[in-house]
């Protein structure tokens, strides 16, 4: 077995080095975390430092939704807990899918497995499917022999993320339903409403306000040359669209979630229960914490908190705690964050001080997400208010007028 180098933090805080014969890394990890140490860096004597590459984006999976990879982990405990041979797992659960390109993935995994393959080996051929946090977890399973136990804590992480993101949804689906009902009306209005008004008001010769002009003008464009007008409006949206899915576009959007008075809190709160989440059931597997934090990154939604843990990573890994780096991102991380993981590093419980935290947040997201209708209404009355009465006024002053010239 190789001889690992390796950097860690002790229970006291303060960074410790040393060797350790151990099978491969995530055996180091076990090893150390079971003396009340937390792995930082590792490589083999003679050779340097190498961190795998990682692919991934939003969330454990990619292209396959959340409700499908809920069932396909928690379907894969409970017949991996049955003592079903793997294989024959993988058939069924193939099976089971809709997608066809997961279907496809696990048919090609089960190859893989049957001829003695890992399933975290020949997981990793489809990072765009599986990401790093799923693979190194199930390579942890495999090796320490507590598969069962890894993919209930999977099961746990996905069930978690799905829950925190259905609460926002569901938080904010009523207001979309509203400004889309808003939209739809005015888009009918103008259509098929406003065109004979203008043609009342072209009889009577009265003169018209500016805003009165600019909706009886936009009015006909889209009545009349409606073949022009609803192509024109698909390419703005599918611009937009495109926009922000672009690095500088997302950097955008995520920067007004975290200005915005009514959301910031959510996307603040979610992300750090997410990062939490994540990070705690890393490190509890045994994975290095500056691996864990790069992988973590890519865990989170929000670009501003990427950033701020692959700067984490890096400077974690030049030997600075991982409280201390974080206090630089103050907008970011909530103090009560900093200050737990900072006792964390002090008494050796990063990880069940991070699952607290993780409990925490997402209780807190819940509570928010259940007054956020309550607080989001008054705020859309407004709004619909302010529209009905721009529109209102642009098509009544007009009739004052006349009523007035008739006098």
């Amino acid at each position: 077995m190789p001889t690992y180098q390796y950097t860690a933090i002790a229970s006291d805080g303060k960074n410790i080095s040393g060797t350790e014969i151990a099978k491969d890394k995530q055996e180091l990890g076990r090893i150390l975390h079971g003396k009340g140490y937390i792995l930082k860096t590792v490589h083999v004597e003679g050779k340097k430092k190498n961190f795998l590459s990682f692919v991934g984006d939003f969330g454990i999976f990619s292209g396959v939704s959340l409700t499908d990879r809920l069932l396909f982990t928690r379907n894969l405990q409970v017949m991996v807990s049955a003592g079903i041979p793997l294989p024959k797992t993988l058939d069924v659960l193939a099976k089971q899918t809709k997608k066809k390109s997961f279907q496809k993935a696990l048919l090609e995994i089960k190859k893989g497995v049957v001829k003695g393959e890992p399933l975290s080996k020949a997981m990793e051929k489809y990072p765009s499917i599986f990401s790093d946090l799923f693979t190194n977890m199930i390579k942890v399973g495999e090796e320490s022999g507590t598969m069962d136990n890894v993919l209930t804590q999977l099961t746990i992480q996905l069930k978690q993320e799905y829950d925190l993101k259905s609460k926002v949804k569901g938080a904010l689906l009523y207001p979309a339903i509203i400004i889309t009902a808003m939209m739809g009306i005015g888009t009918l209005m103008l259509i098929f409403v406003i065109p004979k008004l203008a043609d009342t008001f072209d009889d009577l010769g009265v003169e018209l306000p500016v805003t009165t002009r600019f909706i009886i003008g936009l009015g006909k464009f889209m009545s009349e040359q409606w073949y022009i007008a609803f192509p024109i409006i698909a390419v703005v949206l599918f611009i937009l669209f495109r926009l922000v899915k672009t690095k500088q576009g997302k950097r955008i959007i995520d920067t007004m979630n975290l200005r915005a008075p009514i959301f910031s809190s959510i996307v603040r709160k979610a992300n750090a229960a997410l990062m939490t989440r994540t990070l705690s059931s890393l490190l509890s597997a045994g994975v290095p914490i500056v691996r864990s934090l790069e992988i973590t990154s890519h865990v989170v939604g929000n670009v501003h908190f990427q950033e701020s843990l692959a700067a984490s990573a890096e400077e974690v890994g030049k030997g600075a705690k991982l409280s201390e780096v974080l206090k630089k991102y103050e907008g970011l991380y909530p103090l009560v964050v900093v200050q737990m993981i900072e006792v964390g590093e002090e008494t050796g419980e990063t990880t069940s001080i991070l699952v607290k935290l993780a409990e925490f947040f997402e209780e807190e997201v819940s509570q928010v997400t259940k007054n956020l209708t309550s607080i989001i209404e008054p705020v859309l009355m407004l709004v619909v208010g302010a529209a009905v009465g721009f529109f209102a006024i642009s098509m009544i002053q007009p009739m004052y007028s006349v009523l007035g010239s008739i006098d």
